[in-house]
C-alpha cells in the first residue's frame, strides 16, 4: 500500500506557519510528500529544503492572485500539489500549513486505510479537529469551528479541492463518501505570536475580500488582540503532537480568558447538545459519512 502526502505553502516565515511541523507530522505515514512552494517574499523555500528527508518532493509554483476572492487560489495550489503525487499511490494525505497531525492517530489511520482500500464506495477518511485559539492552552468549542474534515483521499477519482481548500469534492460536484477515523488534526492557525498574527490577518483576508473590505473590517495595529474575537473556549488538558513541543516551549506571549463565561448562542447550545449527547452533527457538512 503506497501513501502520498501533499500540501502547499507561501510566506511561511513571515506569517509564522508551522509548516515544518505539519510536514513532519505526516511523514511517518507517507512514502512521499509533495510540497507546492509558492513564490515567496521570505525564506520559505530554504525552510522546506532544510527538512531532512529524501521523501519530500518540492514543486515551485506561482500563485494567481487574481483568483484570491473566495479563497479560490488556495484550492488551485492544493490541486497543483495533488496532481504531482505518484501514479501508483493508493491513498493521499492532505495537510495545510497551520495543521499538525497527532501521532496518537497514526495506527488508526493505517488501519482505516487498509480496511477501506478495496471498498469502492469509500472516497476518503474523515478526521476530527481540535482548533486552538490565543495560545496552546485553549481550544474553540463553539459552532464557528468545524468539527471534522476530509484529510485522506483516494487518488484518480476525479477528486479536487473545493472552494477555499477546506475540503474536497468529486467531479462533477459530488460530496465524498468518507469513513470516520479517530485521529486528531490540530489546527494552530489562531495561535501565533501577536505581531505575526496581525500580519497574517491583514494578508489572509485578501484571499476572500477586496481592498475596500480590508480597510473597513481589518483593524490596523502592530499586534493582534486575541481578546476582541474570543468565542467559547475550553482549557486543553491533552497532549500536543511531539513535533510541536519545541515550538510550544518557545511561546513568548501570554493569553488568558475567563472560560466560565458562556458565550454560546442558543444555536450553539443546540448543536453542541445534539453532537455531544446524541451523536448528531447539525449544520453544513462537505461530506457524506459512510455507515
Amino acid at each position: 500500500m503506497k501513501v502520498s502526502g501533499f500540501t502547499f505553502i507561501r510566506n511561511a516565515v513571515d506569517y509564522d506557519y508551522p509548516i515544518v511541523e505539519a510536514i513532519q507530522s505526516i511523514l511517518p505515514l507517507c512514502d512521499e510528500v509533495i510540497v507546492a512552494v509558492g513564490k515567496s517574499d521570505d525564506a520559505t523555500l530554504p525552510l522546506i529544503q532544510s527538512i531532512e528527508s529524501d521523501r519530500i518532493r518540492i514543486i515551485n509554483t506561482v500563485w494567481d492572485d487574481s483568483q484570491r476572492e473566495g479563497g479560490r487560489v488556495l484550492a488551485m495550489e492544493t490541486d497543483k500539489a495533488l496532481s504531482h503525487v505518484a501514479d501508483d499511490s493508493d491513498w493521499c494525505i492532505y495537510i495545510q500549513g497551520d495543521e499538525v497531525l497527532h501521532e496518537g492517530g497514526y495506527e488508526a489511520i493505517r488501519t482505516a486505510m487498509k480496511a477501506h482500500l478495496h471498498r469502492s464506495e469509500i472516497d476518503g477518511l474523515l478526521l476530527p479537529y481540535r482548533h486552538f485559539y490565543g495560545s496552546y492552552d485553549y481550544v474553540g468549542t463553539s459552532s464557528k469551528w468545524y468539527r471534522n474534515e476530509i484529510r485522506v483521499i483516494k487518488p484518480r477519482r476525479g477528486i479536487y479541492s473545493f472552494r477555499d481548500a477546506q475540503g474536497f469534492r468529486k467531479l462533477p460536484s459530488q460530496k465524498l463518501r468518507v469513513a470516520r477515523v479517530k485521529a486528531f488534526m490540530h489546527h494552530y492557525g489562531w495561535v501565533k505570536e501577536p505581531e505575526a498574527m496581525q500580519r497574517k490577518q491583514e494578508n489572509f483576508h485578501k484571499m476572500w475580500h477586496d481592498d475596500r473590505w480590508i480597510l473597513d473590517h481589518v483593524i490596523a495595529a502592530d499586534a493582534y488582540d486575541y481578546g476582541r474575537d474570543v468565542s467559547q473556549l475550553d482549557r486543553f488538558n491533552g497532549s500536543h503532537p511531539d513535533v510541536m513541543l519545541p515550538r510550544i516551549q518557545q511561546q513568548n506571549w501570554t493569553f488568558d480568558t475567563d472560560i466560565t463565561v458562556d458565550r454560546r448562542t442558543a444555536k450553539d447550545r443546540i448543536k453542541s447538545f445534539c453532537y455531544e449527547k446524541l451523536g448528531i452533527e447539525l449544520g453544513y457538512k462537505n461530506y457524506l459519512a459512510a455507515r
